[in-house]
């Protein structure tokens, strides 16, 4: 068995709101993820969306802690050290793939979710992350849920621009001159499989 846990957060302040550059220093609203477990022939068997406020976290990270591969968008840049802050152990140890780190790698630039998305999957972002912080600004029972959802969504927009990479050994995206373009990515994993996760949701 192999476990993959695709993941993306929101944050309580803005890089304008605070004096550095650090994302520790910008807090955490809200982490969603989805935790799956796949087969000797990487098919997912099971699959669960799941999605942790501050209260919650301890709960969250037991479950990092076992997973095969963790995977993200800029996550190594932004997403762990955000949450350094609050992890019991050395998150940033654990094994991170970042989408955007393979697609710098392989074009020599990065590229926004939103653009990947649009262009390979022909479905975008479904909101912005400025309005992140305003939901959890105004912290009513109606922009938390908003908030939520739009991390949520941005979790199933990343696993299915990972998944299609997967794939098809491709991405697609709109250049600076409105070209589509397309280009190889390879986002293999790893052949052993020896090192199964052990996680109890299912």
């Amino acid at each position: 068995m192999y476990s993959e846990i695709i993941f993306d957060l929101e944050t309580k302040k803005l890089f304008e709101e605070i004096d550095t550059q650090n994302p520790a220093d910008l807090g955490v609203s809200v982490v969603s993820l989805y935790l799956r477990r796949l087969d000797a022939n990487f098919s997912e068997i099971e699959g669960q969306l799941l999605s942790f406020w501050e209260p919650d976290f301890p709960k969250m990270f037991s479950l990092f802690s076992n997973i095969d591969r963790i995977i993200g968008f800029n996550s190594l840049h932004f997403d762990v050290p955000a949450l350094k802050p609050y992890s019991p152990y050395n998150f940033a140890k654990l094994s991170h793939f970042d989408i955007m780190d393979s697609v710098k790698d392989g074009l020599g630039f990065r590229l926004s979710l939103s653009n990947l998305a649009q262009s390979t999957l022909g479905r975008g972002k479904t909101d912005v992350g400025t309005n992140a912080v305003v939901y959890w600004n105004e912290s009513t029972p109606e922009s938390l849920k908003k908030l939520q959802q739009y991390c949520e969504a941005d979790v199933l927009v990343t696993k299915d621009i990972y998944d299609y990479g997967l794939n098809h050994k491709h991405l697609k995206y709109i250049d600076k001159w409105n070209t589509p373009r397309q280009f190889a990515v390879d986002f293999s994993r790893p052949q052993s499989t020896e090192t199964a996760s052990q996680f109890g949701l299912f």
